[in-house]
């Protein structure tokens, strides 16, 4: 026996051991497992002694809608009735819009289909969700940014005030006035002064 068929006996037989192992073990523990879908705070299943249950947590809005991966599809069965008779509308037209080899301008329909087809997987492509993700953290952001922009603003307000109040006592030290001295505010009701001239 050579070792190159040693060398393959053993792979099988080690390969053989790979498939086994795991049904054998499965067996021996006897698990079951249950993978649920729950909504909302629905409550889910215990698990015993002979099955494991596993629950996926989905928000309430979503109990009664088709499944995630089967929204978008790409199969004939899943196509709108719209769409199939438009497509048998289309179907024996030829000349100019139309997408054929025959007429003149035939061409021409070939192109518009061309960029409808393109706009359309624009409209649905991964690109075009993350764009809207973008947009709603980039207005997130700047929400944020104008309030730190109100609070900035008043926190400079507060600077200017203290150093006009600054400036002013420094006038009132170097006029020789006391600058704590508080000038008695005009009356409300006081007449105002007649113009000159």
């Amino acid at each position: 026996m050579s070792m190159k068929s040693i060398y393959l006996s053993m792979a099988a037989a080690g390969f053989g051991m790979a498939l086994v192992t795991p049904a054998q073990a499965q067996d021996e523990a006897g698990d079951r497992v249950q993978v649920l879908a729950v909504y909302g705070q629905d409550d889910c299943p215990q698990s015993t002694a002979d099955e494991i249950v596993v629950c996926k947590r989905y928000d309430e809005s979503e109990r009664y809608r088709i499944p995630q991966d089967l929204r978008s599809s790409d199969s004939p069965q899943n196509e709108s009735q719209t769409a199939r008779v438009k497509r048998l509308e289309t179907l024996g037209q030829g000349g100019i819009g139309s997408c054929t080899p025959v007429g003149p301008g035939g061409v021409t329909g070939c192109t518009q289909q061309l960029i409808q087809q393109a706009y359309a997987e624009r409209a649905q492509g991964s690109n075009m969700q993350a764009g809207r993700l973008v947009e709603e953290a980039r207005a997130e952001r700047l929400s944020a940014i104008d309030a730190e922009a109100a609070e900035t603003e008043r926190l400079v307000q507060e600077e200017l005030a203290k150093r006009d109040e600054r400036e002013r006592r420094q006038a009132m030290i170097a006029a020789g006035q006391d600058p704590d001295a508080v000038a008695d505010p005009a009356p409300v009701d006081a007449p105002l002064p007649e113009p000159e001239g």
